[in-house]
Parts: C-alpha cells; structure tokens; sequence
C-alpha cells in the first residue's frame, strides 16, 4: 500500500485591548533581553536600565523607545519582540533567542522579497515565522509520498453543467476549521473534514467526528498516527473497522496513543470511496461541483507557510506523483481577477491564511493539488 503523508500546527489567541498595557511592557521586557543579546558594548548595556524602559510604557512611544534601547545595529528586533508576545513564544536560553530571531529575520525577508513581486498571492508573518524550514518540514509534512489515486475514470452524471463556481460552505455543510498541532496528521483532518461534509449533506445535520481514533487505530492500513498516512487509506480503514467515532467521545489529542475504539460512540460509517484519476483536474473539479468537498493532497513549498491571502501560485513546488506531503480538503472553486482558483480548508487553525482557508490555481494541477483526490460514500 502507499506510504503516509504528514502535515501540520498550533492554537494562539489575539490579545485584547484591554490587555494593551501588559502587551507594551512584555514587548519592552524581551526587548530588553534582546538589548543583552544583541548589543556588544558592555558599556552600552551596563548604561541601560530596564525600569526606565518599564516607566515610560505609558507614553505609547515603545518603537523609539526600543530602538534608542537597542540601536539601530538591530534592525527588526522590535518586530521579533512583537511577534514572539503576540504569538505567547517561550524560549529556553539566550542563545535560543538569538537563533529564532536569525530565523525570524530570514523569513521576514522572504515575505517582503514575495510581497514586492506583485503576485497573486501575498505572504504575512505568523507563528511559524521562527522556525526554519527545515524544522517545519520535519515536525509538520513528510517525504514525498505516493498516493494511491486510481487510473479509473470518475463516475460522471449524464450531461451534468458545472457551476461556475462553487462554495460549500454557504450550503452549510463544511464543519469549522480545526488545528492539528505538532503531530503530523494532517491525513486525518482531511479524511474527517470530507466525512463531516458527506453527513451533513445527507442527514441535514452537522457533527464533528475523531481525528485520534484514525491517530491510534488506523495502522493496519498503511497509516501511522503522528508520523503520516492518506485519506484514501482511512477511508478504508473506517469501512473496515465498523465507523468513525465522534470527537466528543473520542478527543483530539494530537499524540499517538493507544486504539481506544467504541463501536457504540460511532458517528459515521463508511460503504466506499471514489478517487479522482491522477492529475485529473476536470474530473476533481466535477466532484467538488457537483458532489460534495473532496480530499486532496499536494507539495508544500516554503513560502506557502506564510500565506495570506490571494490565489496561490508556484514555480517551486511540484506536481509529480511522488511529491505530495499535505492532505486538505477542496471545498469549492472560483475565480478571482481573471484566475481561476480552488478554495481549500487547512487544518493549521483559524489564524493561518483566510481564517483557515486558502486558494490554489486551478487548471495547472499546482502543487500536485489533483494528484491524490478521493471522497468518501457514507451509509445513512
């Protein structure tokens, strides 16, 4: 059988207005400790006192205050004290500071040098910007990976007309965005996400279904928890095993763990799945127009982390079989100034891209987004 695909992470709260005043003196605190850091005069930082900095957190004026308290031989150090508060960062040792906001500076001139291009796609700091891309490879996407995508043609229905675009989300059938945290099971959320919109199509009724049961339970069938699978492969599992547990009695807890399934907790069972002949962009957009949200899998390429807004596009990821590391689920496609796209929920949470969602080119197969498509067919 094919070999799993890994994905993705992690939950932060906006801070308040209310809270702006412990926002001002926590930005100030760690830029005093990026002062230690990053200025090499002993003299310069033995003539600083951080109470004075504390003092005049009331004047509002914290970015002149910072960088007369750092110098200019630093630049962006407000910017990645700013982000390590707003993002609630905890790093372990001085050194530990130093190197996230090397890498932080890094990624922050990858956003500006993309941002300057005039794409149709615009990038944002957000909380991975300290991470490198090698550490967001390795705790959040996988190898390349094969897909068991079919060389069968989709069932088609007879002289069908596709909308000219579609939004399953105004049907109400796409359940809310989820966040699959550091394990890398971005599989599972794209194989629950595609079951809770089959149900809600069908029963009129919404439900949120387990993503840990697939994590602990789903092995045999060529998956492996936190380390990957595919959706095609756990739809097989679901219909094997006897169904999918709810989240309420089976909770997410983004760890492997040991099998804890309970037939009689079963949300949804599953009678079969339809895969989308690979790279068949046609056949998928004729399943997400007209059936319902369809998995799907592609190759995330670095800049992509830092996503937006706009229709993505690429000429440094890929479209080949063996290289998706990303499944997602396509739950509608449109146009936006003359580009055709598709509209896809992550599982990176609500504060990543358009509140969770984002758009791909559609009619390229980018990103190898059509490569490894399938839906599942639930038993009502």
């Amino acid at each position: 059988m094919s070999s799993p695909i890994h994905s993705p992470s992690h939950n932060t709260q906006k801070v308040g207005d209310q809270m702006a005043t412990s926002r001002d003196h926590l930005v100030l605190s760690l830029a005093s400790s990026l002062l230690v850091l990053f200025l090499s005069s002993s003299a310069a930082v033995s003539s600083f006192q951080e109470t004075n900095v504390i003092r005049r957190v009331t004047d509002r004026s914290e970015d002149s205050v910072v960088l007369r308290a750092l110098g200019r031989r630093v630049p962006h150090a407000l910017d990645f004290a700013r982000f390590a508060v707003s993002h609630r960062k905890k790093y372990e040792s001085v050194s530990e500071v130093r190197r996230r906001f090397a890498i932080f500076v890094e990624n922050l001139e990858l956003i500006r040098s993309t941002n300057s291009r005039g794409l149709p796609y615009t990038l944002e700091i957000n909380r991975f910007a300290d991470l490198t891309w090698e550490e967001f490879q390795a705790s959040r996407l996988g190898a390349a990976q094969h897909c068991s995508a079919t060389t069968l043609k989709t069932r088609r229905l007879a002289k069908a007309v596709l909308p000219k675009t579609k939004d399953w989300r105004k049907e109400g059938i796409v359940s809310p965005v989820k966040n699959q945290g550091q394990c890398g099971s971005c599989w599972t959320f794209s194989t629950t996400g595609a079951l809770e919109s089959a149900y809600a199509q069908a029963t009129g009724k919404n439900i949120s279904l387990s993503e840990q049961q697939l994590v602990d339970c789903a092995n045999a069938f060529n998956n492996f928890g936190c380390q990957g699978g595919l959706p095609s492969q756990a739809f097989e599992y679901i219909k094997y095993n006897g169904g999918l547990d709810t989240e309420e009695s089976y909770p997410y807890s983004g760890t492997n763990g040991i099998c804890n399934f309970k037939p009689e907790n079963v949300g949804v069972r599953v009678i079969g799945s339809i895969n989308i002949t690979k790279g068949a962009e046609d056949e998928l957009q004729y399943a997400v127009g007209l059936i319902r949200p369809v998995s799907v899998a592609y190759h995330v390429a670095r800049d992509f982390i830092f996503y937006k807004s706009g229709v993505y596009t690429s000429d440094i990821c890929r479209n080949t079989e063996m290289d998706v590391n990303h499944a997602v689920l396509a739950v509608g496609y449109g146009v936006e100034d003359g580009m055709p796209y598709w509209l896809i929920k992550n599982s990176w949470g609500e504060d990543w891209g358009m509140h969770g969602y984002f758009k791909m080119e559609l009619g390229k197969n980018m990103c190898g987004i059509a490569t490894c498509a399938s839906y599942p067919v639930i038993a009502v």
